[in-house]
This record gives structure tokens, C-alpha cells and sequence, in this order.
């Protein structure tokens, strides 16, 4: 009868043995997962800015062909605004005088459409 309450024992014994190398694996299993999602997270945001730099470099490249497109309109258009602005300065007296001699000038005359009814 000896026997058979040490072998009990021996089975507890040996189930908590089990349970605890579960619990441990399960542990273990736990810190690679999180270990794996962290790798991957950083190998996520690696691959992130990697892409972003290249994106940055590639529009770089296209705005900075674009700003020298922009400021060449930019000039082209302050050429033309100066070009308008000497050309109503040199005008200015002749198109006023014009202006007031057509004001000032009325000659007074019957519309050749107009009837005289008698």
C-alpha cells in the first residue's frame, strides 16, 4: 500500500513538472512573438523611411526642375509688367491729350438719320 500513494506522488509530481515546462514554453512562445512582432515593426518603419527618402528625393528633383520653371515665369512676368509700365509712362501724355481733345472737341451736327418734318 506504500507503493501506491508514492506513486501518486510521482504522478503529481510529474504532472506539475509537465504543466510547469508548458508554462514555460508558452512563456517562451510569448517573448518570441513579441520579439517577431518587434522585428518586423522595425524592419516595417525601416522600409518606411527608406521609401519616404526616396519619395523626398524624387519630388526634390521634380520641384526643383519645376522652381526653375517658376522662376523663370516669375522674371519672364516682371519683364512684361516693366515692359507695360515704361510703355504708359512714354504714352501717358500723348493718350491724355488725345483723350481730352475728343472730350473737348464737340462739334455739334444733325444725326444724318434725323427727319426735319415739316
Amino acid at each position: 500500500m506504500a507503493s501506491q500513494p508514492q506513486g501518486i506522488q510521482q504522478l503529481l509530481q510529474a504532472e506539475k513538472r509537465a504543466a510547469e515546462k508548458v508554462a514555460d514554453a508558452r512563456k517562451r512562445k510569448a517573448r518570441r512573438l513579441k520579439q517577431a512582432k518587434e522585428e518586423a515593426q522595425m524592419e516595417v518603419e525601416q522600409y518606411r523611411r527608406e521609401r519616404e527618402h526616396e519619395f523626398q528625393s524624387k519630388q526634390q528633383a521634380a520641384m526643383g526642375s519645376q522652381g526653375n520653371l517658376s522662376a523663370e515665369v516669375e522674371q519672364a512676368t516682371r519683364r512684361q509688367v516693366q515692359g507695360m509700365q515704361s510703355s504708359q509712362q512714354r504714352n501717358r501724355e500723348r493718350v491724355l491729350a488725345q483723350l481730352l481733345g475728343m472730350v473737348c472737341d464737340v462739334r455739334p451736327q444733325v444725326h444724318p438719320n434725323y427727319r426735319i418734318s415739316a
